[in-house]
């Protein structure tokens, strides 16, 4: 594959229909250097469950190395990919809600697998607060802006909204973040 025919960006990779297939060497490494951040992903998308964000990283990458020939390179491989990961995510959270409503038993909260533990506890219950006021689709933006580091332009494509529709969620979010913000006694 000649250097011309991938484009690259500091995170992504798109690779055009005609060299796609064949291409598992490129795809174990794209496997290579998604597979944190898609972990960090599916873990804030499914509330801390770190055994369900494996099952749903593990399920997206399977879904997408099958689908690959398919991938029509109008968005990075990153965008695509992480759009088939929010889905899997989304589903996830569904079920696990009309679970949850039909059997009366919520699952306890589970620890996160990269957080700090000496981290102020004060902050970390605010933030939770914080993201638990917002809509779906606020939270939705903001984590994938704020917390996982996509763009304004990939959040979109990730949750097939405009780019203008997620700046207004973002505006939203932090609008509702700030003026719920209590102060804290020192």
């Amino acid at each position: 594959m000649s250097q011309s025919s991938i484009t690259a960006h500091p995170e992504s990779v798109t690779l055009p229909q005609a060299e796609i297939d064949g291409h598992e060497e490129r795809f174990r490494e794209f496997v290579d250097r998604s597979s944190g951040r898609a972990m960090r992903v599916a873990w804030r998308w499914v509330e801390g469950d770190t055994s369900a964000a494996e099952d749903i990283v593990q399920e997206a990458f399977i879904a997408a190395w099958k689908a690959l020939p398919h991938f029509r390179g109008e968005s990075s491989l990153d965008t695509w990919f992480f759009r088939i990961l929010i889905r899997r995510a989304q589903n996830h959270r569904r079920w696990k809600n009309i679970r949850t409503l039909w059997s009366g038993t919520a699952e306890s909260d589970h620890a996160d697998p990269n957080a700090i533990p000496d981290g102020d506890p004060f902050l970390q219950a605010r933030i939770k607060r914080a993201l638990g006021q917002l809509s779906r689709r606020q939270r939705e933006a903001f984590l994938l802006v704020h917390m996982d580091g996509f763009t304004v332009r990939e959040a979109a494509a990730i949750l097939g909204l405009r780019s203008g529709s997620i700046k207004s969620h973002l505006h939203r979010a932090l609008s509702l973040i700030h003026i719920s913000e209590p102060t804290r006694p020192y």
